[in-house]
């Protein structure tokens, strides 16, 4: 039985196996009609698997039968022509590093339509069982989601199961930070250290890693005692990348306290001195405020590891480099500045962000603001 289908020439019958057969005419290409062939068990599933096929050629995609692509190709060509184009560099380093290292060797050649909720469930767990973090596994997750929604949004699948498969338990770190003793110990402590301004700007401005190590010499105005956040320093693909902040919000500018604007003082006449000493050897093209002696990049895992090694050698408690941005937050809220100038000089997106990151070190202040209604209330 055959039977005539649509304007696009499509033709639908029945073969001898008792399978339906779509023909789905794409146009002509070097004097050659371009057809494609699907099979499904009833008429209606051949004719969505042909109307999938009709969406691929409108948006460009690669016209293969979605029934036979492959989740690891699919992958393949969304890091290349649609996440690529639309992330940062960092961010695009980390997706094709998850895909690569987690998702295409445990659901890579599962067919992109047949993927199931329980096979990316069973994903997840066999990450966990490898002794990859939870965390990690649900990044891997995110990951996959957000690309078969892109694969929903073309009409390549009919839903996104990604999003319906049951995510690990993230248990949320503690966060740890100086105390206001501490801070003064490590400001004093790193005072006679080659990275005393970098370290000083980090804490009393909130700067991510990236933002500090991608902090250039017109993004400050010393006169003025301010400072622009525009730009981050990444490393990917063995090499140090200028990228864009991470949201919005993160562009931000700052006032810088006196003690950091000397700093600064210090630190751009020791880079003049590093530059005369270094001669032709000297590399710092994109003109950035913190250097290594010969004007290139500093290295973020270097320079995470030089930090541990002071926390230790100061006698203060270890935690990660990020954490100087908690030790700002904390500072100021110990200071009692509104939670909504916080949330503007660490550059989040909601007053939500800041108060769920931050609402425990609450406690700390309770007993300073109990002594101050105190003294509103108090009989004259």
């Amino acid at each position: 039985m055959s039977r005539r289908g649509n304007d696009e020439g499509s033709i639908y019958r029945r073969d001898s196996d008792g399978k339906w057969v779509g023909a789905v005419h794409l146009g002509w290409a070097e004097g050659r009609r371009n057809r494609k062939v699907v099979y499904g068990r009833t008429r209606s599933e051949v004719a969505e698997k042909m109307k999938r096929l009709l969406s691929d050629q409108q948006q460009q995609l690669p016209l293969q039968s979605n029934e036979r692509l492959t989740i690891g190709a699919f992958l393949t060509s969304w890091l290349q022509d649609t996440a690529k184009p639309s992330v940062r560099a960092s961010t695009f380093d980390s997706y094709s590093s998850h895909i690569a290292k987690h998702i295409i060797p445990n659901v890579g050649t599962v067919q992109l339509t047949k993927l199931t909720p329980q096979h990316v469930e069973k994903m997840l767990a066999n990450m966990i069982a490898k002794g990859l973090s939870a965390r990690t596994a649900t990044h891997a997750r995110a990951i996959l989601r957000g690309a078969l929604g892109d694969a929903v949004k073309w009409g390549m699948i009919a839903r996104n199961v990604a999003a319906l498969a049951k995510a690990p338990r993230v248990v949320a770190p503690e966060i740890v930070f100086f105390t206001p003793d501490q801070a003064r110990k490590f400001v004093e402590g790193v005072r006679p250290n080659r990275e005393y301004a970098l370290y000083l700007v980090t804490l009393a401005c909130g700067l991510r890693l990236g933002e500090v190590t991608g902090l250039a010499w017109n993004d400050l105005d010393l006169d003025a005692g301010t400072l622009r956040v525009r730009q981050t320093l990444g490393r990917g693909g063995g090499e140090f990348r200028i990228g864009e902040p991470k949201s919005r919000t993160s562009r931000r500018q700052l006032a810088l306290p006196d003690a950091a604007v000397e700093a600064l003082k210090a630190r751009r006449t020791a880079q003049k001195a590093d530059k005369l000493k270094a001669g032709e050897a000297w590399q710092n093209q994109l003109d950035l405020v913190f250097t290594t002696e010969l004007g290139e990049p500093l290295n973020p895992s270097s320079l995470t590891r030089r930090f541990r090694l002071l926390l230790t050698s100061l006698g203060l408690p270890q935690m990660r480099f990020h954490e100087l941005r908690h030790s700002c937050a904390s500072l100021l809220i110990v200071q009692g500045v509104h939670p909504r100038v916080i949330m503007e000089t660490l550059g989040h997106s909601q007053i939500s962000v800041t108060m769920n990151l931050y609402g425990h070190i609450a406690p700390a202040v309770q007993r300073d603001v109990a002594d101050l209604m105190g003294g509103v209330l108090a009989a004259r």
